[in-house]
């Protein structure tokens, strides 16, 4: 069973008193060398909400989600997912990778295994649940994303659509508290867009706390809580949907969604 979340920027409606945010962070900024990727960034992703992070190509918008899972490693600042602070501990990282869920560009799928053993391979060897289990479970998330029939064929026999909903299935199969997208539809052909957003907006409608970089515009309006702008390696604008898109504020934002808007 998917357990349900929200999210939301740090100057958004706060959580209710008590409550745990998804992911906190602050002041966080990484290099690569001397390139400055992210520069003091603060967001804080409260649990259940839908944050769509969009911006030009080079923005630093797929190394700010990568950071959350330590798919990057940062040099200053803070992230603290579900109360658990990221340090490069091997402890902290197993903690937090417990609880985030990621889709990538590509579907990093193995080829030698089928679908379904796909989905279990994890479940077995870093869970440690029995085979049988780690099946059934896979079975019902292949469900979710609708492709149960597609269990037993290999990666190689589906389209590149059927390929991200099972690389979606695989990730939701661990049962995460929050799933990361980045720029999940990049690497499919156009007609095979639509597939792959419509899972994914079943599952924010399902309560899953989710950040998604994309350029797909009418998902971020259809489905996003917030719209976080980022430019140069800052955010440099957010809002909700209705506010970015028919009123942005800062320059960089109007002038590239002047390009991306049609």
């Amino acid at each position: 069973m998917i357990r349900k979340s929200r999210l939301s920027l740090v100057e958004s409606t706060p959580e209710p008193t008590g409550a745990v945010p998804a992911v906190q962070i602050r002041n966080l900024s990484k290099w690569y060398g001397s390139f400055q990727a992210l520069t003091d960034v603060d967001l804080t992703i409260s649990r259940g909400e839908k944050l769509v992070i969009c911006g030009p190509s080079g923005s630093g918008k797929s190394t700010l989600i990568r950071t959350i899972n330590a798919l990057e490693n940062f040099q200053k600042g803070q992230i603290i997912v579900d109360g658990i602070e990221l340090t490069r501990k091997p402890d902290a990282v197993e903690a937090v990778r417990k609880r985030v869920g990621m889709v990538f560009q590509q579907f990093n799928l193995f080829p030698h295994l089928t679908v379904l053993e796909n989905c279990t391979l994890a479940l077995r060897l870093v869970r440690g649940i029995p085979h049988k289990e780690a099946e059934e479970r896979a079975l019902h998330y292949l469900g979710k994303v609708r492709i149960p029939d597609q269990a037993h064929k290999y990666a190689s026999q589906l389209s590149g659509g059927q390929q991200q909903r099972v690389a979606i299935a695989r990730a939701l199969s661990m049962q995460p508290d929050i799933m990361l997208f980045d720029e999940p539809t990049s690497a499919l052909d156009p007609e095979m867009v639509k597939e792959v957003l419509d899972t994914m907006t079943q599952l924010a409608g399902e309560g899953m706390t989710m950040a998604v970089v994309t350029h797909e515009m009418g998902f971020a309006r259809q489905v996003a809580d917030r719209v976080v702008f980022m430019d140069r390696g800052e955010i440099v604008e957010h809002g909700p949907p209705s506010e970015f898109f028919s009123n942005p504020k800062e320059l960089r934002a109007q002038a590239f969604l002047s390009q991306i808007l049609h």
